[in-house]
């Protein structure tokens, strides 16, 4: 099984290439810039129409659309093989997938908690037998540096992945630490396409499953 991963489009969605082939295609949130409904449905309208056997998403702190409207109403627009996860999961060909758009407090943006007992109750929602976890922000100090050497990543998430050893941690947020880079039982991706200039550099990341 082939897996594509991407994350923080910021609109740029429509100009992705490389998602040929792809069985799984798995998006890590921020799908919109400013957060509207506009940019929420055309990003839902393309990601319906790719090619992809099976697609799956997740929002992140851009996505203030997807905080404030309920998930129900928000897959009654995905297509039969297109998935939107929030605190929740799905198994896809005997793939166990868990999705979050939580991450730690920054500047009061969409889906932020505060870091301890407030952010670790949504970690405490992923199941012992999840295969690949997508959340938006990084664990702490995995492919979480930003461009000031600051390492922004969540410490109860990395505790809780250690725990439950995934075979694959998708997640985004912090552009500039783009890449993968494998652990003893995971292999974290930071998947986001652009770069922190908001340039579009970075190719979705091809993994087999």
């Amino acid at each position: 099984m082939k897996l594509g991963f991407i994350s923080d489009t910021h609109t740029y969605h429509k100009r992705l290439r490389g998602l040929e082939s792809i069985d799984i295609l798995i998006h890590a949130g921020d799908v919109c810039m400013r957060g509207t409904e506009a940019e929420a449905i055309d990003f839902i309208n393309w990601f319906n129409q790719v090619e992809v056997k099976y697609k799956v998403f997740i929002a992140g702190n851009h996505d203030f659309y997807f905080e404030k409207t309920p998930s129900r109403l928000i897959r009654e627009r995905l297509n039969e093989n297109t998935f939107y996860l929030n605190d929740d999961g799905i198994t896809i060909d005997g793939v166990n997938i868990w999705g979050s758009p939580i991450q730690p407090w920054f500047r009061d943006w969409a889906f932020n908690r505060q870091r301890g007992e407030d952010i670790k109750r949504h970690w405490d929602l992923i199941p012992d037998n999840t295969n690949i976890l997508i959340t938006h922000g990084p664990p702490f100090g995995i492919l979480d540096r930003t461009d000031s050497g600051e390492r922004v990543g969540c410490e109860d998430l990395l505790e809780c992945v250690e725990r439950i050893k995934p075979k694959y941690h998708v997640f985004g947020h912090i552009h500039e630490d783009y890449g993968l880079k494998d652990k003893e039982f995971t292999s974290f991706i930071n998947a986001s396409v652009l770069d922190e200039h908001y340039h579009l550099v970075n190719d979705p990341v091809i993994l087999e499953y």
